[in-house]
């Protein structure tokens, strides 16, 4: 399952998270984004020890912002509130999961 953040989420949903959180940045209208999504959706289901996360980021500017994200897709993943990875462009399945 993938949780879908807010501007009002995102803190306590990642960055208080303990553990490993991957957070996928997307936009309704990006085509790679369409790509992305079920990618990350069918490795929520395989992987239990990780939460999976996205972030629309037309809804949530002002973190996209903060955290210099200017292209999309982009995936960051945070373990136990700090930011280990972040990655612009569509990432296959067998990358992200080497990633985790």
């Amino acid at each position: 399952m993938v949780v879908k953040l807010t501007q009002d989420t995102y803190e306590n949903e990642v960055m208080k998270a303990e553990g490993t959180v991957l957070v996928d940045f997307y936009a309704d209208w990006c085509g790679p984004c369409k790509m992305q999504g079920p990618i990350v959706e069918q490795l929520s289901e395989e992987r239990t020890d990780v939460k999976f996360c996205k972030l629309n980021i037309d809804e949530a500017m002002p973190i996209a912002m903060s955290l210099g994200i200017t292209s999309i897709p982009t995936i960051m993943v945070v373990k136990d509130g700090e930011i280990t990875f972040k990655q612009a462009g569509l990432m296959q399945k067998a990358q992200l999961n080497a990633l985790l």
